[in-house]
């Protein structure tokens, strides 16, 4: 053998019929669909025979200008060889025909994203095989119907809504109601009619020679990788443009050929809820497409599911009780192996099942977590590894109430996803009603333009905000993530009439009063209320949270600045505080007119008239989050806010001050002038406050300074 003939890249590689092309389980390759297709058959699984095109091929394929590298045609030829050796059929036989689908696999699961062709090698002689070979003549000529519709749309590029009302019309024409009810004779007329529609549309008859059809569909499927909408799926979920794709070449089963086929779609555990129950659906006598593209209601899987949902269909378990019980066993087979729930596709071909795809299913927040959680009790991964299955993002979203995903939702636009949580109140419009109304027990959501220091009480009364401007580090988000309160922020569509207080959005007008729903999660507006869910922090997240600790070799730390929050630190399993910022203690509308006092006081003295009014305040602050601590260390940030977060704006603010000061409120304003600063983030940053008036600092310092001497003596009381 030559050496160019040992340095021939392997494009291809082969999975069923007992052959062993060594790429089993490589996601970088073979995609995620080609690897998990070579991994069920390594294993034993019923898999119809095939071959997987690599993702360097699309690499390669975009690279030389959208054409194949050489070499690549032999290995397909080598390819279908393997099938048609493994199935006894040929691709193009006019008498026992090899059909083919051609399906897309990317290295991470991109549902729906990019395309798929099925039935292909059908043309004007194999149909006739088909039918001769099956003995099912409506079976032949409806694949070929199907096949004709997605070549069409997906290589061809034809509009398929024209297809559809082709079908609709031959149904209505002949008073059926199903696409299962079109008889031989009523789909060979529609075929026709199809290859009719494609020769109009695209100007050339439609493709009789497979291997034509074959490397169209190849290249479609390539093509796909840099859709519009894969482009942006890619985007949204971080998946690198040079990753490319995969094409998965794999014989035909069919679950159209009548009542003892289907096909189906199941989960190896509620993907919602993490249930140890199978979930899923299935449709007897249909096509993989007919469920993923709701042409038709699919029934349920299980006995039980049906049950709960009083539906009448007999489920699969009921209808094909022995492909029911293979397929059962074929969950705890992959659930062992993979070690992992599983997302799986079958088809059932006159009582023999066939898997299509396996795949890690996607789920909730809260079925990660319950899955993590039990399949560490069930032995199958260890309790670290539970841990780090579940997303702290996803854990995250466990922590805030959310909205309940099965209530309907009337959503009225999207800002910014600010801070987590959801939550449902009255529209209100300034900080005053917002807190008077939770005085009377009224849920609201304070609705501003954008939030200001003096809003901080109208912010801690209502039970969510939103605003019209601002991003995810505005004066709206940051408070809100403090305060633990849902916010979505930069809302712009929002037109906010103060005044007549008035909401206006997507031509619909909302009023004080009326009921909202935000959901800082996501950044969704809603009208009216949308029930929430409350976060349960026990049971398997408590359970993860102890195995999390028993791991983990970092201690943790809280930001508090409250008794209250430090509390909430502390039921968390914070082992501190990791920075209790002084200024976020001072927005109390009790406090802030004697911090402002303090601010704009001309000299010492005044300041520290005001001062000694913050002493008690603060001694009561750090003694409640001493105690709450136990011991454990708290580091304190010494008050250095930028001046403009404190000082008023509104003239009854200033009133207020300059009845405290004793002064006149020209006064105030002339000394708020003085103390006006360019950019308030920089200020007193460059020189901390404290060093222009150590006055401040010495008040906190004897604040701090004297709980810890107090609680010791009480301790020593007590002993």
């Amino acid at each position: 053998m030559c050496l160019g003939a040992w340095l021939v890249t392997q494009y291809v590689y082969r999975f069923g019929g007992g052959v062993d092309d060594k790429g089993a389980g490589n996601k970088e390759l073979l995609g995620g669909k080609g690897a998990n297709l070579d991994g069920m058959a390594a294993i034993g699984l019923p898999v119809p025979p095939g071959f997987t095109i690599t993702t360097e091929v699309c690499t390669a394929y975009y690279a030389n200008g959208e054409a194949f590298p050489d070499g690549l045609t032999a290995q397909v030829a080598n390819g279908i060889a393997h099938i048609e050796g493994v199935t006894g059929k040929s691709f193009g036989d006019s008498a026992n025909p090899l059909l083919v689908s051609v399906r897309s696999g990317a290295r991470v699961s991109m549902p729906g994203m990019m395309d798929t062709v099925l039935n292909l090698g059908l043309n004007d002689k194999t149909v006739e095989g088909l039918s001769s070979s099956s003995g099912d003549a409506r079976f032949a000529w409806d694949s070929y119907r199907r096949f004709i519709q997605m070549y069409a749309d997906v290589v061809l590029g034809l509009n398929h809504h024209a297809f559809e009302d082709a079908l609709e019309i031959a149904k209505e024409d002949r008073g059926y109601f199903l696409d299962t009810e079109l008889q031989a004779n009523d789909l060979i007329e529609l075929v026709a009619e199809y290859k009719q529609l494609v020769e109009a549309e695209w100007g050339k008859p439609f493709p009789q020679d497979v291997n034509e059809q074959l490397w169209g569909a190849v290249g479609a499927v390539f093509s796909s990788w840099e859709s519009d909408r894969a482009k942006v799926y890619r985007r949204l979920n971080g998946i690198p443009g040079d990753w490319g794709t995969a094409v998965n070449v794999q014989a035909m089963v069919f679950g159209n050929m009548g009542d003892t086929s289907a096909t189906g779609v199941a989960f190896t555990r509620d993907p919602a809820t993490g249930e140890n129950a199978y979930y899923g659906e299935y449709l007897i006598n249909a096509q993989g497409e007919d469920v993923v593209a709701g042409i038709r209601t699919p029934q349920y899987l299980t006995m039980a599911a049906r049950e709960v949902a009083g539906a009448k269909p007999l489920s699969m378990e009921e209808a094909m009780p022995e492909a029911y019980a293979e397929l059962s066993q074929v969950f705890r087979t992959l659930e062992t192996h993979y070690r992992d729930m599983q997302d799986i596709e079958f088809t059932v071909e006159r009582g023999k099942l066939w898997m299509l795809q396996t795949r890690s299913g996607k789920r909730t927040a809260k079925a990660a977590l319950k899955i993590a959680v039990d399949m560490a009790a069930e032995g199958l991964i260890t309790r670290e590894e539970a841990v780090c299955r579940v997303d702290p993002m996803a854990l995250d979203q466990l922590l805030h109430p959310t909205l309940d995903p099965d209530a309907p939702r009337d959503v009225l636009t999207k800002g910014l996803p600010a801070s987590p949580g959801a939550a449902s109140g009255q529209i209100v419009f300034d900080a005053d009603t917002a807190e008077r109304r939770n005085d009377m027990g009224e849920s609201v959501i304070l609705v501003r333009v954008e939030t200001s220091p003096e809003d901080i009480h109208g912010m801690h009364a209502a039970k969510g905000i939103l605003t019209a401007r601002g991003g995810m580090t505005s004066h709206a988000a940051v408070v809100a993530r403090g305060m633990g309160r849902p916010c979505v922020s930069g809302a712009g569509s929002l037109a906010i009439d103060n005044a007549a207080k008035v909401l206006r959005v997507s031509g619909r007008e909302l009023k004080e009063g009326d009921i909202l729903t935000i959901d800082g999660t996501t950044g969704e507006v809603m009208a009216g209320a949308v029930p929430t869910l409350q976060p349960e922090l026990v049971g398997d997240f408590g359970t993860l949270m102890v195995w999390a600790d028993a791991a983990r070799r970092m201690k943790v730390r809280a930001n508090a600045e409250t008794p209250h929050d430090a509390q909430v630190a502390r039921d968390f399993g914070a082992e501190g505080i990791g920075l209790c910022r002084t200024e976020h203690m001072f927005f109390d509308a009790a406090r802030i007119t004697a911090v402002r006092q303090m601010i704009l006081a001309d000299d010492e003295k005044g300041r520290r008239v005001a001062l000694e009014r913050l002493l008690p305040e603060q001694r009561k602050d750090f003694a409640a989050i001493f105690k709450v601590m136990a011991g454990l260390p708290v580091t304190i940030r010494l008050l250095d806010p930028p001046l403009h977060e404190f000082l008023p704006h509104r003239e009854e603010e200033f009133a207020e001050v300059a009845e405290a000061a004793g002064v006149g409120i020209e006064t105030l304003k002339q000394r708020a002038n003085e103390l006006h600063e360019f950019n308030p983030m920089l200020g007193h940053r460059g020189c901390r406050l404290g060093v222009t008036y150590p006055e401040i600092y010495e008040m906190q310092a004897r604040a701090i300074l004297r709980q810890p001497v107090r609680l010791r003596w009480h301790q020593c009381q007590k002993s």
